[in-house]
């Protein structure tokens, strides 16, 4: 099971990579769906998240004083703070690394999956994502409220992708593309535009 995961990741990587290949200066400075992050920035932290091994992480987190916001930010310094083309390149350095903080593997595939759509929604890039794979993180992410809290969020409505046959929950249903489940489910309400149903103002309000 944790060796499937890899090969997806690998796949979103380098679609990502391609992605940005082309874009110009001014684009790498647009706000990404993270919070206060620049697209260079989202990518610099996956680039900071890919070089890193359960024992660095806890070695890093302590040394951040067990705050993750201070923790991430320190791997953005260190991969973002040179030109876009540099970050980029140290992406695609990492493209097929299996290092990873310790936790589930497929949070690293949930990784690859929210991250890349965090940097290509406000860029206006669209990609048609393995629904497979989207659909096994929503899995993993509605179970679980580690750092992103996604189980509270959802509880009470009921997800359900228009394009495959996933849905999870119960309640007043939200209904869109499960790529767009999977980021509202995560926090990301730009994606609320693409989904339908009564709950969706129960997600709204979270």
């Amino acid at each position: 099971m944790a060796d499937s995961i890899w090969p997806l990741v690998h796949a979103e990587r380098a679609a990502l990579a391609d992605d940005l290949s082309g874009i110009d200066e001014a684009a790498w400075r647009t706000p990404s769906l993270c919070d206060g992050w620049s697209v260079q920035q989202a990518l610099a932290h996956q680039v900071s998240t890919a070089t890193l091994t359960p024992l660095t992480f806890v070695a890093s987190f302590a040394a951040s004083g067990f705050r993750f916001p201070a923790f991430a930010q320190k791997g953005i310094a260190r991969f973002g703070s040179g030109s876009p083309e540099a970050t980029l390149a140290a992406f695609r350095a990492v493209q097929t690394s299996t290092s990873a903080p310790p936790g589930p593997t497929t949070s690293w595939l949930g990784e690859a999956l929210v991250h890349a759509e965090d940097i290509r929604r406000p860029l206006g890039i669209t990609r048609a994502y393995p629904v497979e794979a989207v659909t096994r993180t929503l899995d993993f992410y509605s179970g679980s409220n580690a750092l992103i809290g996604t189980k509270k969020r959802i509880t009470g409505v009921t997800l359900k992708a228009t394009d495959t046959t996933w849905s999870h929950g119960d309640g007043p249903a939200v209904e869109g593309p499960a790529m767009s489940l999977l980021m509202a489910a995560t926090g990301r309400k730009a994606a609320l535009a693409d989904l339908t149903g009564p709950g969706v103002e129960v997600l709204r309000g979270r």
